[in-house]
C-alpha cells in the first residue's frame, strides 16, 4: 500500500511542478518521476528488510539473500533508466519483465504468510494477493502508458 501512495503522491507533486516550470503539465515525465521515486522507495526495503525479502524468494533459487540485494539495485537502475530520455523504453520494457518476475515472490510471501518487514511467518497470508496481484498489473500498465506510450 505505502508504494501505491508514494507513486500517487509523487505524480500528483509532479504534475503541479511541470505545470509551474514549463508552464504545461507533463503528465509522462510525472508519471516516470513517480514510477521512479516508488521503485527507489521499494528499493530501500531491499536492504532495510533483506531477511523478509529474502523469505520471499522461491526455493529453488539459491543465495537469496543476494538476490534480494541484486533486485534492489534492479530498481535503483531502473528508476535512473526511466529518467533518461535514451533508455526510457529499454527500461520500461525490462521494468514490466521485471514486475512479473516478481509475482512468484509474492505468490510465496502470501502463502506462506511472510510479514517481509519482521522477517516472520505472521504475515496476511493468500488475502495479501487481493491487492498485490492487481497492483503487478496496475504498476505495470503504469509504465507502460507513461514510458512506452508516449
Amino acid at each position: 500500500m505505502k508504494p501505491l501512495f508514494v507513486l500517487v503522491l509523487v505524480f500528483v507533486i509532479s504534475l503541479f511542478v511541470t505545470r509551474f516550470v514549463s508552464g504545461d503539465y507533463l503528465h509522462f515525465l510525472s508519471g516516470r518521476i513517480a514510477m521512479s521515486a516508488m521503485l527507489l522507495f521499494t528499493a530501500i526495503g531491499h536492504f532495510a528488510f533483506t531477511k523478509g525479502m529474502a523469505m520471499m524468494v522461491p526455493n529453488f533459487i539459491p543465495f537469496k539473500n543476494a538476490v534480494v540485494y541484486l533486485t534492489g539495485l534492479a530498481e535503483i537502475v531502473l528508476a535512473i533508466g526511466l529518467l533518461l530520455p535514451a533508455y526510457v523504453q529499454i527500461t520500461a520494457w525490462v521494468l514490466i519483465a521485471f514486475l512479473i518476475l516478481m509475482v512468484p515472490g509474492n505468490v510465496k510471501a502470501a502463502m506462506e504468510h511472510v510479514d517481509y518487514q519482521k522477517g516472520t511467518n505472521d504475515g496476511p497470508g493468500p488475502k495479501y494477493l487481493w491487492f498485490r496481484i492487481p497492483m503487478q498489473f496496475f504498476l505495470i500498465a503504469w509504465t507502460y502508458f507513461f514510458a512506452i506510450g508516449f
